[in-house]
Protein backbone atom coordinates (compact mmCIF):
# COMPACT_ATOMS: atom_id res chain seq x y z
CA UNK A 1 0.00 0.00 0.00
CA UNK A 2 1.60 3.09 -0.99
CA UNK A 3 2.41 6.36 1.11
CA UNK A 4 -0.44 9.01 1.11
CA UNK A 5 -2.73 7.47 -1.00
CA UNK A 6 -6.45 7.41 0.23
CA UNK A 7 -7.89 3.67 -0.02
CA UNK A 8 -11.89 3.95 -0.57
CA UNK A 9 -15.07 2.21 -1.83
CA UNK A 10 -16.55 3.18 -4.52
CA UNK A 11 -20.15 3.99 -1.98
CA UNK A 12 -17.23 6.14 -0.27
CA UNK A 13 -15.88 7.60 -2.66
CA UNK A 14 -19.50 9.39 -3.55
CA UNK A 15 -20.08 9.91 -0.09
CA UNK A 16 -16.93 12.28 -0.14
CA UNK A 17 -18.28 13.68 -3.43
CA UNK A 18 -21.71 14.61 -1.91
CA UNK A 19 -20.07 15.33 1.57
CA UNK A 20 -17.91 18.39 -0.55
CA UNK A 21 -20.94 19.42 -2.57
CA UNK A 22 -22.69 19.94 0.42
CA UNK A 23 -19.79 21.81 2.15
CA UNK A 24 -19.57 24.08 -1.39
CA UNK A 25 -22.88 24.40 -2.42
CA UNK A 26 -25.03 24.64 0.76
CA UNK A 27 -23.13 24.67 4.01
CA UNK A 28 -20.54 27.49 2.72
CA UNK A 29 -23.25 30.33 1.59
CA UNK A 30 -24.90 29.34 4.57
CA UNK A 31 -22.00 30.07 6.87
CA UNK A 32 -21.66 33.20 4.98
CA UNK A 33 -25.26 34.41 5.46
CA UNK A 34 -24.53 33.97 9.21
CA UNK A 35 -21.46 36.21 8.85
CA UNK A 36 -23.68 38.77 7.10
CA UNK A 37 -25.92 38.86 9.18
CA UNK A 38 -23.60 39.53 12.44
CA UNK A 39 -21.75 41.99 10.75
CA UNK A 40 -25.01 43.80 10.31
CA UNK A 41 -25.40 43.78 14.58
CA UNK A 42 -22.43 46.29 14.73
CA UNK A 43 -19.17 45.73 17.45
CA UNK A 44 -17.60 42.74 16.36
CA UNK A 45 -15.44 42.41 19.12
CA UNK A 46 -18.24 41.09 21.41
CA UNK A 47 -20.63 39.70 18.82
CA UNK A 48 -20.48 35.97 19.84
CA UNK A 49 -22.34 35.23 16.70
CA UNK A 50 -19.96 36.64 14.64
CA UNK A 51 -17.11 34.95 16.40
CA UNK A 52 -18.81 31.12 15.95
CA UNK A 53 -19.89 31.73 12.39
CA UNK A 54 -16.31 32.55 11.69
CA UNK A 55 -15.12 29.65 13.55
CA UNK A 56 -17.42 27.18 11.90
CA UNK A 57 -16.13 28.90 8.41
CA UNK A 58 -12.72 27.85 8.93
CA UNK A 59 -13.65 24.52 10.07
CA UNK A 60 -15.76 24.06 6.83
CA UNK A 61 -13.29 25.44 4.23
CA UNK A 62 -10.39 22.78 6.18
CA UNK A 63 -12.43 20.06 5.82
CA UNK A 64 -12.94 21.58 1.96
CA UNK A 65 -9.26 21.92 1.73
CA UNK A 66 -8.92 17.66 3.29
CA UNK A 67 -11.43 16.25 0.94
CA UNK A 68 -10.14 18.32 -1.78
CA UNK A 69 -6.99 17.04 -1.12
CA UNK A 70 -8.01 13.05 -0.52
CA UNK A 71 -9.22 13.10 -3.81
CA UNK A 72 -6.30 13.83 -5.44
CA UNK A 73 -4.73 10.41 -3.92
CA UNK A 74 -7.63 8.04 -4.31
CA UNK A 75 -7.35 4.51 -5.36
CA UNK A 76 -10.82 3.05 -5.70
CA UNK A 77 -10.65 -0.79 -4.20
CA UNK A 78 -13.41 -3.61 -5.78
CA UNK A 79 -15.19 -5.16 -3.32
CA UNK A 80 -13.31 -8.97 -3.03
CA UNK A 81 -15.33 -11.88 -2.68
CA UNK A 82 -13.89 -15.08 -1.35
CA UNK A 83 -10.12 -16.00 -1.17
CA UNK A 84 -7.96 -14.27 1.85
CA UNK A 85 -9.17 -11.16 3.57
CA UNK A 86 -8.41 -7.92 1.94
CA UNK A 87 -8.78 -4.38 1.87
CA UNK A 88 -12.63 -4.23 0.33
CA UNK A 89 -13.41 -8.11 1.89
CA UNK A 90 -16.52 -8.77 3.92
CA UNK A 91 -16.57 -11.43 5.91
CA UNK A 92 -18.13 -12.80 9.13
CA UNK A 93 -16.74 -14.23 12.39
CA UNK A 94 -17.44 -15.70 15.46
CA UNK A 95 -16.19 -15.03 18.96
CA UNK A 96 -17.24 -16.91 21.01
CA UNK A 97 -20.84 -17.72 20.66
CA UNK A 98 -21.60 -14.23 18.85
CA UNK A 99 -20.88 -13.94 14.94
CA UNK A 100 -20.23 -11.06 13.73
CA UNK A 101 -20.00 -9.38 10.01
CA UNK A 102 -17.10 -7.00 9.26
CA UNK A 103 -16.02 -4.92 6.06
CA UNK A 104 -11.59 -3.85 5.76
CA UNK A 105 -11.96 -0.11 4.23
CA UNK A 106 -9.40 2.77 4.17
CA UNK A 107 -9.38 4.49 7.35
CA UNK A 108 -10.79 7.81 6.11
CA UNK A 109 -14.36 5.16 5.47
CA UNK A 110 -13.84 3.45 8.97
CA UNK A 111 -16.87 3.06 11.43
CA UNK A 112 -16.46 0.78 13.75
CA UNK A 113 -20.06 0.91 15.05
CA UNK A 114 -21.31 -0.62 11.61
CA UNK A 115 -18.58 -3.04 10.98
CA UNK A 116 -16.63 -0.80 8.85
CA UNK A 117 -12.55 -1.47 9.80
CA UNK A 118 -10.01 0.34 8.34
CA UNK A 119 -7.06 -1.64 6.93
CA UNK A 120 -4.60 0.09 9.05
CA UNK A 121 -6.30 -0.59 12.79
CA UNK A 122 -4.80 -3.19 14.91
CA UNK A 123 -8.30 -5.64 14.32
CA UNK A 124 -8.19 -4.79 10.15
CA UNK A 125 -4.46 -5.74 9.80
CA UNK A 126 -4.96 -8.83 11.93
CA UNK A 127 -7.37 -9.64 9.35
CA UNK A 128 -5.98 -9.33 6.26
CA UNK A 129 -4.33 -12.16 4.15
CA UNK A 130 -6.21 -14.46 6.38
CA UNK A 131 -8.74 -17.01 5.00
CA UNK A 132 -11.92 -18.96 6.28
CA UNK A 133 -11.26 -21.49 9.15
CA UNK A 134 -8.34 -19.10 10.60
CA UNK A 135 -8.45 -18.22 14.41
CA UNK A 136 -6.98 -14.81 14.45
CA UNK A 137 -6.18 -13.58 17.91
CA UNK A 138 -6.26 -9.14 18.01
CA UNK A 139 -5.98 -6.84 20.39
CA UNK A 140 -8.89 -4.64 21.15
CA UNK A 141 -9.32 -2.12 23.73
CA UNK A 142 -11.05 -4.64 26.67
CA UNK A 143 -7.87 -7.34 25.80
CA UNK A 144 -7.26 -9.78 23.16
CA UNK A 145 -9.80 -11.47 21.45
CA UNK A 146 -10.16 -14.69 19.13
CA UNK A 147 -11.72 -14.33 16.53
CA UNK A 148 -12.98 -17.77 13.79
CA UNK A 149 -13.28 -16.61 9.99
CA UNK A 150 -16.58 -18.03 8.88
CA UNK A 151 -17.01 -17.15 5.80
CA UNK A 152 -15.50 -14.54 3.10
CA UNK A 153 -18.08 -12.56 1.00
Amino acid sequence: MENNVTYISASGLEDMKKELEYRIKTLRPEIAGRISEAKEMGDLSENFAYHEARDQQGQNEGRIIQIIDMLTKISVVEEKTGGSINLGSTFTVKIGSTKKTFEIVGENEANPMEGKISNVSPLGSAFIGRAVGEKVEAKVPSGTMTYEILEIK
